[in-house]
This record gives C-alpha cells, sequence and structure tokens, in this order.
C-alpha cells in the first residue's frame, strides 16, 4: 500500500512471545508462530483495504511480518486472522499487532484480539505427568 499509515491494535505480554518454541528452517532460520486473529470495527471504513500486520524487536533490528489483508464488509466489520511465522536471531521482544490503511487517522475498535504460540514450549514435563 503506497503512503500506508498503521494504527497499533494490541501489545503482546512478554510471557506469551516467550512461550513459543523455536523451530528451525532451511531458509529463514530460527521461527517462532504464532495463531493471531483480530475481530476489528473500522466506523465508516466499509471497503476500505487494510491489512494486519506483527511488528517485533530482534536483538537490535526491528521486523515486521504482514499477516493477512482484506476488505472491511459493509457493516464495518472485519476479521484478520492468520499464523505469523517470525524469523528470530536472539529473542523476540516488544511483539505488537498492528492495522496498515491507506487512510490516515483510521478509528479502530478492537472487539477482539487473539494471540497465542503455535508449539508452546513445555514448562516443566514432570509436572505436566503429575496433572494427566
Amino acid at each position: 500500500m503506497p503512503n500506508a499509515h498503521d494504527t497499533l491494535i494490541g501489545q503482546v505480554p512478554a510471557h506469551i512471545t516467550q512461550s513459543a518454541r523455536l523451530h528451525l528452517t532451511t531458509y529463514d532460520g530460527r521461527v517462532a508462530e504464532f495463531n493471531i486473529a483480530a475481530w476489528l470495527h473500522l466506523p465508516g471504513q466499509a471497503n476500505t483495504l487494510v491489512s494486519l500486520q506483527v511488528s517485533y524487536r530482534d536483538g537490535k533490528e526491528l521486523r515486521s511480518v504482514n499477516l493477512d489483508h482484506a476488505k472491511v464488509g459493509a457493516q464495518d466489520r472485519i476479521l484478520l486472522s492468520g499464523v505469523a511465522r517470525l524469523p528470530v536471531a536472539h529473542r523476540i521482544e516488544d511483539m505488537q499487532i498492528r492495522l496498515r490503511s491507506a487512510l490516515p487517522h483510521v478509528a479502530v475498535k478492537v472487539e477482539e484480539l487473539f494471540v497465542q504460540a503455535v508449539e508452546p514450549v513445555l514448562a516443566n514435563a514432570s509436572g505436566d505427568q503429575a496433572y494427566a
């Protein structure tokens, strides 16, 4: 989107970003995966094209990954979702979910935001067996 504008949807808590198991891939190196879904109300933005992005800090580097894009529905509502595959050289910090639009100053009402590690790291395998 030329001249795109970003709006912060939500800050992801550190315990969620740290809960993802890192996978080693051939092309991206280490990758963390998160299921993300955002139900948004964008008053007056029907038929506007928007994108959902994940931004984060990896050591000293700022990174951003496009997750989903679509047109806002006739009722000014949209669901954007997907699996975010985040390349990681050091560790994920300051993870944010952002809405990108070609229009400046988009009013956003977040109806629901869901972020979860696709495959969480098990904290204590022997402790988990006690509850089985």
